[in-house]
């Protein structure tokens, strides 16, 4: 990673982490990705951007397998999203051979443009919700 997307990231987590996924996760209409912390067990909640497509979810990592949910995934692929202020259980894969560019273009515009603006390493993210 050069020391520029080095310090993106740097930038964009600790606003994360100390200022935007507490407050953002709070709002009820906010779609919310829950994993399990892989070294925890502990529940994990992350604010995301993505849209619903029949019985998938798709969203985009702007840091890709440096996400912390995305590595959370990797040890346990069991989530729930929350959606419209209703939560669904389901199970993520990670696409890498998907075109996370063209993804984004079919995603809310805000959620893709802050995406594509911090984002250093995308990775495409489908979440198969169970019935």
């Amino acid at each position: 990673m050069s020391r520029l997307a080095d310090l993106r990231f740097r930038a964009a987590t600790a606003f994360q982490r100390r200022v935007g996924n507490p407050m953002l996760r709070r709002l009820p209409l906010q779609t919310v990705l829950e994993t399990t912390g892989r070294v925890s067990g502990l529940p994990r909640q992350t604010p995301v951007g993505g849209r619903r497509v029949g019985d998938s979810f798709w969203l985009v990592s702007e840091f890709g397998d440096k996400s912390q949910y995305v590595r959370n995934i990797k040890a346990d692929p069991r989530v729930r999203v929350r959606i419209r202020g209703r939560w669904h259980t389901g199970t993520a894969h990670l696409l890498p051979d998907d075109d996370p560019i063209a993804r984004l273009r079919g995603l809310p515009r805000f959620n893709s443009v802050g995406v594509r603006a911090l984002g250093t390493n995308l990775l495409t993210v489908r979440v198969d919700l169970d019935g």
